[in-house]
């Protein structure tokens, strides 16, 4: 115990209030912490066995930022913080300094929470609630924050930058596409040296993809009551620091692994998108745990209700992250920047993004985040995606978001859901989507990539249990299979789930197809769920985010089956046609307005009789079968061939009967098939017509001079 020291000591100088966090700069390491409302801030020195050696007090506090710097300080050391002010929760305080806390800035954390009594700033069972104050001590359950040296060997890497109109992102978990993978190391499964392994860089890039977007990569924690009951946190939405990756997906327990994993995607022209949780910490309600930001400066970091003892919870989680408050927004941009500039990430996707544009009055495209973000040198050149929903007031914004933003689009995943599982009526609404929802985000001079189109995605069924239940199937979340969507928009069509009918079989093979196809051939920016492209089955859990285990780890043993590897097949075909044909993927939004020079229109919609679709087709319930002719004649058409006209038509029959088309007429002949879902080869018969079997597409070519 005597080698334990606490307070003030001579080494300790009074360092810089910039930059916040923990830096290392050659000689020592600076630290600095943002509180406006703590009275005094102890930095906490552990060594590797998680024993506290030292405390010291931060002796200086400039602009509501606590600085010291310890010139004996190097990488590898671990630390915490432990903040003085008042505990009044009635008034939004909640500091303890008997609780460690972990720096917002930490790059690097060691070990995961361990789940006691002592992690709370109120003692638990008491009658007073969080009322009452806890001297417990939580160090020994806590991780520990480590002083990282950034330094780092590029080499030659480049970021791809690949333009908005190519973009293919493909969304996975570094967990979920790497645990059973055969050609990966035990020791790397799971982790971000598996992603950076020529087996997965190979499928991605051969699949024509060109970007991976990661679920939560930050340093998160898993849910107590879930631990409880033998699961997990599974997809991450339930961070804790924003600048540290998790120390789950790491094997070599440094960051430089992230940027080996980053430099090897790069290498390959692929690029990384990180889902990203800004909207709230998993520090939980006014019963939650004290982990960092609440016992740091609870009523600078979180929005509190009128009655400040309670939070605003327009997250679903309990609390919400105030980026009306400037340390708060501070910091969010400083993660940002720093994944950027230090990390080299491509983009961002952010959660429940409605939250980010939240200001008191209500959502503002052109509030505080947005317009930091917006104006940002560094931040306005790469992706930035939003989920533009929450379950706030006012929370749907599909659409409503700044230029320069993309959205992930609902509406087109419901549409083509709908349209293909046979729904009457569907066909005007799938029209507006196909195009790139000029509805939605034909404003501000944004462009049809503003619509990340989707048909899966993490949350909800994969691409094979959409044709394959009627229903969830979740009970083992442990909930009675009460959580999850209960409207999927699915068909099992003819059996619950697994089945070796092979009709059955055929016909969800063939509706796999038509729902990938539609998706990328869609104009928009397309995303594909990891493991669509082979049939991953989740066995009818629409809610995996518990689930850290065989039933959402994709299974490359199955995904090397002859069907498996034959839907793979037809992905990379239409992914080749999309980079191929710039028709597929046009920087501008349709028009579908005669010329009137040459007398044609960029796009034509037709019956099958080949008539052009009046408002009575369209009004037609049962109007079941429809041809979209993309026409490379018109002067708005974008790419073209020397010397020749590249036109396609895309033939869509959703009815449960085959259909004829007419196609084209005497100056336009489509006699190339670039693309079918139907099993049979299709072919033109003598008049120009082709015949689609029931739930079938197929995209044809024709040239002209």
């Amino acid at each position: 115990m005597s080698s334990r020291k606490w307070g003030q000591t001579s080494r300790v100088r009074e360092g810089r209030p910039y930059p916040l966090g923990a830096t290392w700069d050659g000689l020592g390491v600076n630290f600095a912490l943002y509180s406006r409302h703590a009275t005094r801030v102890e930095l906490c020195l552990f060594d590797e066995r998680g024993r506290e050696r030292e405390r010291i007090v931060l002796p200086e506090y400039t602009d509501e930022i606590w600085h010291g710097y310890l010139p004996d300080a190097r990488p590898g050391q671990r630390y915490g913080y432990r903040v003085h002010g008042p505990y009044a929760p009635r008034d939004g305080h909640r500091f303890n300094p008997n609780k460690l806390l972990l720096d917002p800035y930490a790059k690097q954390l060691a070990g995961e929470i361990r789940w006691a009594p002592h992690l709370f700033g109120y003692t638990v069972g008491h009658r007073d609630g969080d009322l009452s104050f806890d001297r417990r001590d939580s160090a020994a359950h806590m991780p520990k924050c480590v002083v990282v040296d950034p330094a780092f060997s590029w080499g030659a890497e480049r970021a791809p930058a690949t333009p908005w109109d190519r973009t293919v992102i493909y969304e996975a978990h570094v967990r979920g596409l790497t645990m059973q993978h055969p050609d990966i190391p035990e020791s790397e499964r799971g982790t971000f040296s598996a992603l950076r392994h020529d087996a997965i860089v190979d499928h991605l890039a051969g699949l024509g993809v060109t970007a991976i977007e990661l679920l939560p990569v930050h340093a998160f924690v898993d849910d107590q009551h879930l631990l409880e009951r033998g699961l997990r946190n599974y997809w991450g939405y339930n961070s804790i620091g924003f600048f540290a990756p998790n120390p789950r997906y790491q094997s070599l327990g440094t960051v430089a692994e992230f940027k080996q994993m980053v430099a090897r995607l790069h290498h390959a022209g692929l690029e990384l998108i990180m889902d990203v949780v800004y909207n709230h910490t998993a520090e939980g309600n006014e019963l939650g745990p004290t982990l960092s930001f609440k016992g740091i400066d609870n009523a600078s970091y979180y929005r509190l209700a009128d009655d400040r003892r309670y939070y605003i919870n327009d997250t679903g989680t309990g609390n919400t992250f105030d980026l009306t408050n400037a340390g708060a927004l501070r910091m969010v941009m400083d993660s940002l920047r720093y994944w950027v500039t230090e990390m080299r990430v491509d983009g961002f996707r952010f959660d429940l993004a409605t939250i980010l544009g939240r200001e008191r009055h209500g959502f503002d495209a052109s509030g505080s985040f947005m317009d930091a973000v917006r104006q940002d040198p560094v931040l306005n050149q790469v992706k930035l995606i939003a989920e533009p929903w929450d379950i706030g007031p006012g929370g749907y914004q599909l659409g409503a978001f700044a230029p320069g933003w993309a959205e992930w689009n609902d509406r087109f995943r419901d549409t083509v859901r709908s349209l293909w599982r046979g729904d009457a009526g569907k066909l005007p609404e799938f029209a507006s989507r196909f195009t790139g929802s000029a509805d939605l985000f034909n404003h501000h001079g944004r462009r049809p990539t503003a619509s990340v189109n989707f048909v899966t995605a993490h949350d909800g069924f994969t691409l094979h249990d959409l044709v394959s239940y009627d229903g969830k199937h979740n009970e083992a979340n442990g909930e009675d299979n009460r959580d999850g969507h209960s409207d999927n928009l699915s068909r099992n069509h003819g059996a619950e789930g697994e089945t070796d009918d092979p009709a059955i079989l055929s016909v969800r093979a063939q509706q796999m197809r038509n729902l990938l196809a539609t998706l990328l051939l869609s104009q928009g920016t397309p995303m594909l769920l990891a493991g669509d492209e082979f049939g991953h089955s989740q066995q009818g859990n629409n809610n995996a985010y518990c689930q850290d285990n065989p039933l959402t780890w994709i299974d490359w043993e199955k995904a090397a089956t002859p069907s498996a590897q034959a839907q793979a097949a037809f992905v990379r075909r239409a992914l080749t046609l999309r980079r191929r044909y710039g028709l597929l993927r046009r920087n501008r939004f349709l028009r579908g307005e005669v010329d009137s020079e040459t007398g044609i229109s960029d796009i034509r919609w037709c019956a099958a009789s080949g008539e052009p679709m009046q408002e009575h087709h369209w009004q037609d319930p049962g109007l079941s079968a429809l041809t979209i002719v993309l026409d490379g004649r018109s002067p708005d058409s974008g790419l073209r061939e020397p010397g020749r006209h590249l036109s396609l038509a895309l033939l869509i029959n959703t009815g449960s009967e085959a259909a004829h088309f007419s196609v084209g007429d005497d100056t336009l002949k489509f006699r190339r098939v670039l693309l079918q879902t139907p099993e049979q080869p299709l072919e033109c018969d003598e008049q120009g017509g082709w015949t689609l079997p029931a739930g079938s597409l197929c995209l044809l070519a024709a040239s002209s001079r």
